[in-house]
């Protein structure tokens, strides 16, 4: 099967998505309620589209594996959402936004999608200010504006550190109030194992209910998979313990093609490694660097406290090597710079692998009090997890595995490679190409979820004939036969190691040759160590108690057998993009400054992967065209 289309509309790139909607098929009000949608995931991207489609008369059945739809990894985005609403009237727009959102992600994503995300952008926050999300306003009343990196103008909404609470606060209120109305069913303690298709569509789901450990048949019209990123199977990120790529890669394993997985984020303003204990990463907000000052010595053996050392013997980095920018440089460009630092001596702390991010300037000029009411809660926190207090001692930061662009490749309406499946927000690779701004997950989980999705579902609802399909159906017992073998088969090896330990051996061979940098010798090495490991998990792998009842580890052994099938894949996509790209570095391939060097002539594409049981999986190929902004190196000097 090849690539089908990408479905972008015709026309001027201002007009695209006004022309689609007019062009899509309508299900009308009174025909709505005979239509079941599953949307699995209640992060940003699917409460907004289960509360937006059961407003508009669908039933919807809403899936998480958390004990609550607040629980969604969503909660922990911290520093803003982008809206191009000129506000602080800086000279922002629709186009600068797309714009830069296409520059961000070093021109590796769809003119057409990005272009969308910045038109519906300000519907966003009009949409979330009528729920009554806190926006952080200024001395007149208005919404307030930040900056985010690889931005000229403050365009990033915000709820001082916690923006994603907040904003998934909202989506909940209006998914809980279709709840109450008795149009969205939601199952809490669910987990997808696999997707059901009959006649080649999908039209159903089977869930593991986490607390008794039953399988469950679930049934639809279509399935929109909102679940999120796979930046688990590097083991230490900043990702929730419980995120996985489970869900998408059950469904790459069925049919729809899986895009650009070696498209992975490495944001610069984390909490630095400090032992091998531990099994989590904590993210420090980008907008940190609004009014924070990142540096090293200027001495490779300067080992005196940073109070100690003068203003003249101090490297302020990016703001030497990006001075239209600073600072505010996009996450890819800051993080590689601050490993070049660390590589060459410069780091800071026990292990070497940490810099500076500096208050000391913000706070005398713009006083505590400022501060404090900006950033608060992340000084706290940071204070919590560190016992220093970043008000009097600069903070200690490292670049760590945060989002991943890459996801299952979608066409323009959001659909996959199999008929009915949708994939909304980090789950699919459309928007943010080989490197996602700050502040732009919450944009695009919101726009496909309350603003996209609605149409697009119903036009496939009205122009295909969908059977009634009942859980008896033969195709539901088939799929939950073959989930339980498996559960079946993780239960009966009885090993010697713990899930745990597998998991934790991928994460730090991912981490070493598919981290920051990679090359062909190191991800070729990483492709045979994960196959080993793979073959050790399968037959040394001790997963305790049973599969009727409920088990974490049985969940973490099923989660970590796709982590080590998935990571192979990122491994191949990696070798197989011969340029450096956005958060896709190789070695091979960079300019004499040590920025990324992409080969426009043979890479300008998509990279879609189809799977084959027993071959080689297919790389297909979605060539991108640029008609609207210029192909250019990348530039933040």
């Amino acid at each position: 099967m090849s690539l089908p289309s990408s479905k972008i509309p015709n026309g001027p790139i201002a007009e695209k998505w006004t022309r689609h909607k007019n062009d899509l098929k309508l299900v009308a009000p009174n025909n709505k309620r005979k239509y079941d949608i599953l949307v699995v995931g209640t992060g940003l991207a699917g409460a907004s589209a289960a509360a937006s489609l059961a407003e508009l008369g669908y039933n919807v059945k809403a899936f998480c594996f958390q004990d609550s739809a607040r629980r969604a990894h969503s909660i922990a985005a911290q520093g803003g959402i982008n809206a191009a609403k000129n506000y602080p009237n800086d000279g922002d727009s629709v186009w600068r936004l797309f714009y830069d959102t296409v520059k961000g992600g070093d021109y590796r994503a769809r003119e057409a999608n990005v272009h969308r995300l910045a038109e519906v952008s300000a519907n966003i926050i009009d949409q979330c200010v009528a729920q009554g999300v806190p926006f952080a306003r200024d001395y007149g009343g208005l919404l307030a504006n930040r900056t985010f990196g690889g931005a000229q103008v403050s365009r990033t909404f915000y709820a001082r550190g916690q923006t994603g609470q907040q904003l998934l606060l909202g989506a909940y209120s209006a998914l809980m109030r279709q709840v109450n109305k008795g149009k969205v069913k939601l199952y809490s303690r669910r987990e997808m194992i696999d997707l059901v298709q009959v006649d080649g569509a999908a039209r159903g789901i089977i869930v593991r209910n986490l607390t008794n450990g039953k399988l469950e048949r679930y049934s639809g019209h279509a399935v929109l998979l909102c679940t999120g990123g796979y930046g688990n199977v590097y083991y230490l990120s900043t990702n929730a313990m419980g995120c996985n790529v489970t869900a998408a890669w059950r469904c790459y394993k069925r049919g729809a093609y899986f895009a650009n997985p070696c498209y992975t984020q490495i944001h610069p303003t984390c909490i630095p490694v400090s032992g091998d204990y531990q099994s989590k990463l904590t993210l420090m907000s980008e907008s940190l660097r609004n009014d924070g000052r990142v540096w090293v010595p200027k001495r490779d053996d300067d080992r005196r406290r940073p109070q100690e050392i003068p203003d003249n013997e101090r490297d302020y980095y990016l703001e030497r090597r990006y001075p239209a920018f600073g600072n505010m440089v996009p996450r890819d460009v800051a993080s590689r710079a601050a490993k070049e630092r660390c590589d060459a001596g410069f780091g800071i702390g026990e292990t070497g692998r940490a810099v500076y991010l500096d208050f000391g300037r913000a706070i005398q000029e713009q006083g505590k009090a400022a501060i404090e009411a900006k950033y608060g809660n992340l000084f706290h926190m940071y204070r919590k997890i560190t016992d220093e207090n970043p008000y009097e001692v600069p903070m200690k930061i490292y670049p760590a595995v945060h989002y991943t662009m890459g996801g299952l490749w979608v066409d323009y309406n959001l659909q996959s490679t199999i008929p009915g499946l949708y994939v909304l927000g980090e789950a699919n690779f459309s928007d943010h190409g080989a490197n996602r701004l700050g502040a732009s997950a919450l944009m695009q989980g919101l726009a496909d979820g309350y603003f996209v999705a609605p149409y697009t579902v119903g036009d496939h609802l009205a122009s295909t004939k969908l059977e009634k399909v009942d859980t008896d159906h033969g195709a539901f017992g088939e799929i939950e036969n073959e989930a339980q073998a498996k559960i079946d088969r993780l239960l009966s090896i009885q090993g010697s190691r713990s899930v745990d330990s597998f998991h934790r051996e991928l994460g730090i061979a991912m981490w070493d040759y598919c981290g920051m940098a990679r090359n062909a010798d190191g991800l070729r090495e990483a492709i045979e160590k994960i196959q080993k490991i793979r073959w050790e998990f399968w037959e040394n792998v001790r997963v305790t108690g049973s599969g009727g009842q409920l088990n974490q580890e049985l969940e973490k052994a099923g989660r970590v057998a796709d982590f080590l099938e998935f990571g192979e894949l990122l491994a191949k996509d990696a070798l197989a993009r011969e340029e450096s790209c956005g958060g896709h570095f190789r070695e091979e391939h960079q300019t004499a400054e040590n920025e990324a060097k992409r080969d426009d002539d043979n890479f300008c594409h998509v990279a879609a992967w189809e799977y084959k049981e027993d071959a080689e999986p297919v790389r297909h190929q979605e060539q991108l065209v640029f008609e609207n902004v210029k192909l250019t190196q990348r530039s933040y000097k």
